[in-house]
């Protein structure tokens, strides 16, 4: 094998060049921090950050020097760019603090910056959700358990289902935020340092929340990051499911919905196709942040404290889950906000489905009869709709009533797809459309 082999193999700046404006900014913190306790001459200080400061600028600008394998991370391709700036007064610019202590600090700072923007892709997209509900709080259709029909629901409650998974995923994020937003600098090696440094001054100059009070933690934690990861997860999770309904409803069985051509692709040989490839793309993605999760997983099982070199493979995962959850919540956005919904095909659904069948056995058990044996009557009267073709509403009073002698006129009422989700008024059930404006309402205050 040859030294270059190891090198490269070695080095990290592939990927850990992604943090280099959070690098900067922490060198920049650090290096105030040495001026005001005296650690530093002021002199030393300015210049230090003159320097600093045009870097960042030319990062920003894309003018940067590339950075190199042969200076193996971000931290020292920095310094060596620093110093070529400012010459050997950049050297001073690590006193007191470790690139184990920077490297956190890079990490949580990367994290503690992406979880605000996570969260204002989530609020967008439950924002559409709530767009969709309102204008389907009366649109029916039938609700499934085992994907068979089971009872008649409004789409707009449906999509409020949704809405929840994604208000539990965005207050995980937010919790996040308390965990990475945690200051390791100053932590050095992992023991501390003997230099008077004031860690809570560059806490509060990064915007951290709380300083890390034990530094052999402080430098081998991440569990910010496996937290991070358990958050994109579960979100994943949820844009598949939601990915699984839409390209179910997009088939030609069902024709439920249409999704925008802008949210499909054709066939290369059958030109009659349309396929649901965003969502099945969305729905595929999920095992790659579940493979990000379980490797950080893996990697921390055995490390004995502090800092080891297996830590260096804590970025990858978090930056790729980034990307992909970023992109996944973007696409269902404008896949949703361009959804064609075909409330004939939806209703049409629940006209012949026995998905009334439960409101019969509620109706009758609503005159005094056992709900098992209510429950007993229906489902004879279902087998034979099923074998004679007839829906329960379309069976003649006499039939019904040769079921069971507490069935009246008024059974048709109930028996209405409709009707069944307006009578469906307890808590977390399906709200009247007035109720369910409100709580739209207060959704969207």
């Amino acid at each position: 094998m040859s030294p270059e082999f190891a090198q490269e193999f070695g080095a990290s700046i592939d990927f850990d060049q992604a943090m280099a404006a959070e690098d900067i900014e922490g060198s920049i913190a650090h290096v105030t921090m040495l001026g005001s306790t005296g650690i530093l001459p002021q002199g030393d200080v300015n210049q230090i950050k003159a320097g600093l400061q045009e870097i960042a600028q030319e990062l920003q600008d894309g003018t940067l020097d590339e950075f190199t394998i042969a200076n193996e991370d971000i931290h020292m391709n920095i310094e060596a760019i620093l110093t070529a700036k400012i010459g050997p007064v950049a050297g001073k610019l690590h006193t007191a603090r470790s690139r184990n202590d920077q490297v956190a600090t890079d990490f949580h700072l990367w994290v503690t910056h992406r979880l605000p923007e996570v969260i204002t892709a989530i609020d967008k997209l439950q924002g559409v959700l709530i767009q969709l509900a309102e204008a389907h709080t009366d649109t029916i259709l039938p609700g499934t358990t085992h994907l068979q029909h089971a009872q008649p629901i409004s789409l707009g409650h449906y999509f409020m289902a949704y809405f929840n998974m994604l208000q539990r995923d965005k207050e995980r994020f937010e919790f996040n935020i308390k965990h990475a937003s945690v200051s390791p600098l100053g932590a050095a090696a992992l023991a501390g340092t003997t230099f008077p440094i004031d860690r809570q001054q560059t806490a509060d100059l990064l915007g951290f929340q709380a300083v890390y009070s034990n530094s052999l933690d402080a430098v081998s934690d991440r569990d910010f990051a496996i937290e991070y990861l358990t958050n994109s997860s579960m979100l994943m999770m949820h844009l598949s499911r939601l990915s699984e309904e839409l390209i179910i409803w997009a088939s030609y069985e069902y024709q439920y919905v249409e999704l925008d051509d802008a949210y499909s692709t054709g066939s290369s040989i059958m030109p009659q196709k349309k396929n649901a490839d965003y969502a099945e793309l969305i729905r595929g993605k999920v095992g790659r942040v579940y493979g990000d999760l379980m490797s950080l997983l893996t990697v921390m099982k055995g490390l004995p404290l502090a800092y080891n070199k297996d830590m260096q493979e804590d970025k990858e995962g978090v930056f790729d889950a980034t990307t992909t959850i970023m992109g996944s919540l973007h696409v269902m956005t404008g896949m949703l906000q361009t959804l064609h919904v075909k409330d004939d095909h939806m209703a049409a659904a629940v006209q012949n489905d026995f998905s009334n069948a439960t409101e019969l056995a509620d109706y009758l058990a609503s005159k005094g009869l056992p709900f098992r044996q209510a429950h007993s009557v229906v489902g004879q009267l279902v087998l034979k709709g099923i074998q004679e073709h007839t829906a329960l509403q379309d069976m003649p009073l006499s039939e019904l009533q040769a079921a069971s002698d507490l069935i009246e006129e008024d059974v048709y009422h109930d028996l209405d797809p409709r009707v069944a989700v307006e009578r469906r008024t307890s808590f977390g059930g399906l709200p009247s459309p007035r109720s369910r404006r409100r709580l739209l309402r207060e959704r969207n205050c």
